[in-house]
């Protein structure tokens, strides 16, 4: 394992594709989305997950949890969950006649917020301090999170009965949403086959980094170049939701961010310090598509706000390319020129 003073950017991706070869021995034929669960946590964020019950979102949290080598902690949410489940609370203690702080499931490394839209918005509130500013305020008392803090939640996109939509501004927390699908006939027979290999439900992993080594991979995602024009392209795609014939309320300015931050992971995992166009495009869906609030004839259409990001891809203009290709010329681990 790699010292985290000398991790570089262009460890983080050997580091991160080693990380998605352990999660991918459980979690079978969804390459692509478990790199975008990746990506969300390299850049710093939380991850929303949002498919159909038995598709393994609870698995692969689980999984990312054990291969990073992070604390976890699992909190189902229900409609009588209250904000105190979540955070913790002032608890009197009889022996010192006083009132001591009982910590929250909250404290941890990997949070996993399953079913997060089961319970009321007073208690999926009690998240936001946490995702945004990484502490926790009880009582006028406030606890600071100790890092790397990653939420990862999952929702049913179809169960409405007894459930409480997340309002805009907490979906905005999110830095993305995944989506599995169901697998195809060999990744299901797949599934059964290591099943029954193991001989038993549960799958423990070996992890591949550890906590310190994970914020080091984080920092060094910093070195990332992002051209002028790169940028740019980023401001214009945000912009353009905000403009589409079919949205009521596009994405702020923190889906830029968001772009920018994934569209840097997305570059490191391929082995390079600086962002290309197609690194936007890639991660412009999970991102975008949730922040988007679509006017609502649009949704008796039927319309999906990820139908409106690719017609925004469509139509902007992208730049030719990003940075010069300045690594060729470097060994691997050298540092970036100022």
């Amino acid at each position: 394992m790699k010292d985290a003073d000398q991790v570089t950017t262009f460890d983080v991706g050997r580091l991160a594709h080693a990380v998605l070869d352990q999660v991918g021995t459980v979690v079978v034929g969804k390459r692509d989305a478990l790199e975008l669960v990746l990506a969300g946590i390299l850049a710093g964020g939380h991850v929303l997950l949002e498919d159909l019950p038995g598709l393994g979102k609870t698995l692969t949290a689980r999984s990312f949890a054990q291969a990073l080598g992070l604390d976890f902690r699992r909190l189902q949410f229900t409609p009588d969950l209250l904000p105190a489940d979540v955070t913790g609370s002032f608890l009197y203690d009889q022996r010192t006649a006083d009132f001591t702080f009982r910590a929250g499931p909250v404290f941890t490394n990997l949070l996993l917020a399953d079913e997060i839209n089961r319970t009321p918005p007073k208690t999926q509130a009690a998240l936001l301090e946490a995702m945004q500013e990484k502490q926790v305020s009880v009582e006028g008392v406030t606890y600071r999170l100790d890092p790397p803090f990653h939420v990862i939640a999952t929702a049913n996109p179809i169960e409405y009965e007894g459930t409480y939509p997340l309002p805009e501004a907490q979906l905005d927390r999110f830095l993305l949403r995944v989506s599995f699908g169901y697998p195809t006939h060999d990744e299901e027979w797949d599934v059964l086959r290591r099943r029954m290999n193991r001989r038993q439900e549960e799958a423990e992993l070996k992890p591949v980094v550890d906590a310190n080594l994970l914020r080091a991979m984080q920092a060094a995602l910093e070195n990332v170049v992002v051209e002028d024009s790169i940028g740019r392209y980023i401001v214009a795609l945000t912009a353009a939701t905000r403009e589409h014939a079919s949205v009521l309320v596009g994405a702020s300015p923190r889906g830029s961010l968001g772009l920018l931050l994934l569209a840097r992971a997305k570059a490191a995992f391929a082995n390079r310090d600086y962002v290309i166009p197609e690194d936007v495009k890639a991660v412009a869906v999970p991102v975008l598509a949730h922040r988007i609030t679509l006017r609502p004839e649009m949704w008796l259409r039927r319309v999906d706000p990820s139908f409106v990001v690719n017609e925004v891809l469509d139509s902007t203009p992208a730049p030719a390319s990003g940075a010069l290709p300045s690594y060729a010329a470097r060994p691997a681990g050298a540092a970036l020129s100022p």
